[in-house]
């Protein structure tokens, strides 16, 4: 048998410590719990677009939590990916509009050509396809949301091939929220 590697406890970064630290500001210290979304998304953006079991027992820690009540919101809300996923996670809306508007045929059509099924990741790790309800977005359908981004009226060649251009396009990861407001000093940790 091999000896394995012990892998690094996670550990949030100064900038999302300090974003952390100013939303726990806004609630009374018997409510901290009140926290948890915004530190799972923080949690998220932070180790590669999904929470490890490591990383909400990090969560936990630092919100003075029992892990399972981690788990449990986790586990509810389909925002949070509980495994790897690709660089651009591709959100497509499933619901009546958008399936009037061919959003079946839009999945099916990302499906062959990223080479990913829904819930799986394409081989050059570029994209994750995961159905979703409704985004909201019905006159414009069918929709697919990338992050906090709306890509709409997907039901043409040409504008299927224009986000996934856009998309592989992207070298840098998207600032966080929280970095935004940083001094430089901290901005590229």
């Amino acid at each position: 048998m091999e000896p394995t590697t012990p892998t690094a406890k996670p550990a949030f970064s100064p900038a999302a410590q300090a974003e952390i630290k100013r939303l726990l500001t806004h609630y009374p210290d018997e409510r901290k719990k009140s926290t948890l979304l915004p530190v799972l998304h923080i949690a998220q953006a932070e180790f590669g677009g999904w929470v490890s079991p490591e990383v909400q027992d990090l969560v936990a820690e630092t919100l003075g939590l029992a892990p399972i009540e981690v788990y449990e919101v986790s586990t509810f809300y389909t925002m949070f990916n509980l495994k790897p996923v690709g660089k651009h996670v591709l959100e497509i809306c499933r619901t009546g509009p958008c399936m009037l508007r061919g959003s079946d045929e839009l999945t099916a059509h990302l499906e062959r050509i990223t080479g990913a099924k829904v819930g799986q990741t394409s081989p050059d790790g570029h994209f994750t396809l995961k159905e979703v309800e409704c985004l909201a977005a019905c006159g414009f359908a069918p929709v697919v949301q990338v992050r906090e981004k709306y890509y709409e009226s997907l039901d043409t060649e040409e504008n299927v091939q224009a986000m996934l251009s856009e998309l592989k396009g992207l070298v840098h990861r998207p600032i966080l929220p929280w970095e935004g407001n940083l001094p430089n000093s901290l901005q590229n940790n």
